[in-house]
């Protein structure tokens, strides 16, 4: 055989050179891109976390909100019987306050029936009042459950919104209607919507119902079935909408709720990472769609770095090394991120339990601090008993010493006594207790953790108490409403020149009467309906949320009691009455 000619050998080396540059270059640049996906689905589920807390975060500051109104005796009573214009027009007004203070779309206050009897939106043309909602799921939810939650568009306004429902009920437990509070998201979307990701939720039958991009909002992400059909007709969730097929295919699987996929938007066929992510709470699905990230200089860059690492081995090793440090860089910046992701969902946890105790621990600390200035004296008072203990003992005189440990002991007790009301006052009570206890042993350890407050103001205290005075609660519960009382009338007396406190309990069969009165000037007149309200306060900004009463009647009213007030001798009188305990009754 003849050699192959040199210029062949040479084209033939040039064509396995060419080809192998094309073929690493080509390989080198798919597997850019698809490490890119990966990448970039890792840091949208992280993305998704952070879009998940702040619509659960908006939901859950309103979520108590229909609970704490339903208590209202106002609104109780209303639903009680017929309701005149006269009511009418100043429960639309009370509603219409609490949601400019509440900061929520709408209140509405609903009878029995469904009816609507009263609403915040009162004055505008798509008021709710008297419309009938009850065929609305989640009124059904509360009149079977007791709260109920439900998002649909509305029919009497045409905005969508999610529904948050509580049950109003009488004396003996019965339904008399339901407070309902309607939340929107215009704000949540528009924030949204800055950014040029997608942001969808979708509910139990996979409709869209939020989105922050025109054209994405009530879409099917599955077909539906008749019997869905059905529902949604008749609950008229999605009232007046098309809801029309959102078409996609997957095109690849990175994890649980992460792909690749092909979307007919609304914009025009398109590539998207699509995360999602199921929020239980509601029964919804968050999904966040975002074009892949991947860059054409990106990908020309690793075809060039393919090539560099065919040609010469150098190349390739300095390839190796910067593929290597942008690794590192990228992990790290992923753990930094999962970190900080970590970190504020902890943040959030510890803020919410720590909700539950604030008020009561702000109280604490201005006790405590009264408190120690208390135990100061006694301990200095300890240490020259102990010197005059010891002076006994080594003369001999021990009778004398044994008559001069009874004053050690006296202030011993009295300093375990004084904080062991502040750890008692401290803990968090098992929701739902009733045991037996005396009232007036209530008043008693109230008023030892005020003692400093009440010497250092002056204030005159005249007791009445009859003893025991046996009722069935929760001693920590009924001690922190004493205290919101007391507290309330030292405030009231700060700057009086007359300060005069006055607690009597007395018998009323079946039930115990406890009073508080002081000499404070009292209430003005148009405050007085006003001051159980949620959030009403006549203290400067920064001094009170206006939950302190709201709380203590919630609390007496959950062990069957009643918590009034009214003006009697130039001051507040506060009324508050529990049933007699039976079986304390007959001893």
């Amino acid at each position: 055989m003849s050699p192959i000619p040199r210029f062949l050998r040479l084209a033939l080396y040039t064509l396995l050179i060419l080809a192998g540059t094309v073929l690493a270059a080509g390989w080198a640049m798919q597997r850019a891109e698809q490490q890119a996906l990966v990448d970039d689905a890792a840091r949208g589920k992280a993305q998704l976390t952070l879009y998940a807390n702040a619509l659960h975060t908006l939901i859950e500051r309103y979520r108590a909100l229909p609970a704490v109104l339903a208590l209202d005796p106002q609104l109780r009573a209303a639903l009680t019987g017929p309701i005149d214009a006269t009511q009418q027009d100043a429960l639309n007004r009370k509603l219409e306050r609490i949601n400019g203070a509440a900061r929520s779309s709408t209140l509405q206050l609903l009878d029995r029936n469904g009816l609507s009897v009263a609403a915040s939106n009162w004055r505008l043309p798509s008021s709710y009042v008297g419309h009938d909602y009850g065929f609305r799921p989640y009124f059904n939810q509360t009149r079977a459950e007791g709260s109920g939650r439900f998002y649909a568009v509305g029919v009497t306004s045409g905005i969508p919104g999610y529904f948050l429902a509580s049950a109003v009920t009488g004396d003996n437990g019965e339904f008399l209607g339901a407070m309902v509070v309607k939340l929107e998201f215009p704000e949540l979307e528009h924030e949204w919507s800055k950014g040029n990701d997608t942001l969808l939720v979708s509910d139990a039958r996979d409709i869209v119902f939020i989105a922050n991009q025109p054209g994405w909002r009530y879409r099917l992400l599955r077909p539906l079935h008749d019997t869905d059909r059905s529902e949604i007709g008749s609950t008229r969730q999605y009232d007046k909408q098309s809801l029309s097929p959102l078409e996609y295919r997957s095109l690849q699987v990175f994890g649980d709720n992460s792909y690749l996929t092909r979307v007919d938007a609304p914009d025009g066929r398109a590539d998207y990472l699509w995360e999602s992510l199921p929020l239980p709470p509601e029964d919804w699905t968050l999904h966040l769609l975002r074009k892949p990230q991947m860059a054409a200089e990106e990908r020309r860059n690793a075809g060039l770095a393919a090539a560099g690492l065919w040609l010469a081995l150098v190349f390739l090793l300095l390839f190796l090394s910067q593929r290597w440090r942008l690794a590192r860089l990228r992990q790290r910046s992923r753990e930094e991120l999962e970190r900080l992701v970590e970190e504020r969902t902890r943040d959030l946890r510890t803020a919410q339990d720590g909700l539950v105790q604030s008020a009561k621990l702000a109280a604490l600390g201005q006790m405590s601090a009264a408190l120690a200035h208390e135990i100061n004296q006694p301990l200095t008072a300890q240490r020259m008993q102990l010197a005059t203990l010891r002076l006994l003992l080594d003369h001999g005189r021990i009778e004398a010493a044994h008559q001069a440990l009874d004053p050690l002991d006296q202030m011993l007790t009295r300093m375990a006594a004084l904080t062991g009301h502040l750890k008692t006052y401290a803990r968090q009570s098992p929701s739902g207790l009733r045991e037996p206890l005396d009232l007036a042993g209530v008043v008693d350890q109230a008023l030892q953790l005020l003692e400093p407050r009440l010497r250092e103001d002056a204030v005159s205290s005249v007791l009445h108490l009859t003893r025991p005075a046996w009722v069935r609660g929760d001693a920590i519960r009924l001690e922190q409403v004493l205290i919101n009382l007391l507290r309330n009338a030292l405030d009231a007396m700060h700057d009086k020149p007359l300060k005069r406190l006055e607690i009597r309990i007395e018998a009323r069969p079946p039930l115990w009467l406890l009073t508080v009165g002081d000499s404070g000037g009292g209430i003005a007149e148009e405050h007085l309906a006003k001051v159980f309200d949620p959030f009403f306060t006549t203290k400067p900004v920064g001094e009170g949320l206006g939950l302190g009463l709201a709380v203590s009647y919630a609390i007496v009213h959950e062990l069957d009691g009643r918590l009034s007030v009214d003006n009697r001798q130039g001051g507040a009188h506060f009324s508050l009455t529990l049933p007699i305990a039976p079986e304390m009754n007959t001893r």
